[in-house]
């Protein structure tokens, strides 16, 4: 044990140093955080309805939730219920099974209700389109807002979607 003491204090510390923090992302954090404030009164609570997809968007949307995007820090969060929700993100084509499941999801949203499409599958139907088992978009079920093109779009653009359909109620 006193060995690798002693190796520590010799060699040091061999990581790079943290990077120091911009300014300018500062002060638009806290811009966008005040718009969503504004807008809600309070946080922004999403709600995720997998309607059908291969959960390569869902892990997209999870990682909107790591210290690189920080949603959490600008007061976005993700609820299991949709009557705590304000936003209804939703991916994938909807399978007919879903159908009635997204329907309840949507009227339990309180109004004003959002609704965000992500995935090329949610906004197009994508390689399933309409068929026996598919409803094939969203829109062909419920009123969408934004759609977020992309097999799977990235975290970034889930964010910009997002902010886009706030900024569509201000």
């Amino acid at each position: 044990m006193w060995q690798l003491f002693k190796q520590i204090v010799h060699v040091g510390i061999p990581t790079e140093t943290a990077p120091e923090p911009h300014d300018a992302w500062r002060t638009e954090h806290g811009q966008i955080q005040t718009e969503i404030l504004h807008t809600l009164g309070r946080a922004l609570c999403i709600r995720v309805v997998d309607a059908g997809s291969c959960n390569a968007c869902e892990l997209e949307i999870q990682a909107l939730g790591n210290p690189y995007y920080n949603m959490e820090g600008l007061g976005i969060k993700f609820v299991a219920s949709p009557r705590h929700a304000d936003m209804l993100l939703v991916t994938g084509p909807v399978t007919k099974n879903m159908e009635a499941a997204l329907l309840y999801a949507y009227d339990a949203i309180p109004h004003p209700k959002l609704v965000v499409a992500i995935g090329e599958c949610a906004c197009t139907g994508g390689i399933f389109g309409e068929s026996y088992a598919s409803c094939g978009r969203v829109s062909n079920v419920i009123p969408v807002d934004v759609t977020v093109p992309g097999c799977p779009p990235k975290p970034i653009d889930i964010l910009r979607g997002i902010l886009t359909a706030v900024s569509v109620r201000v």
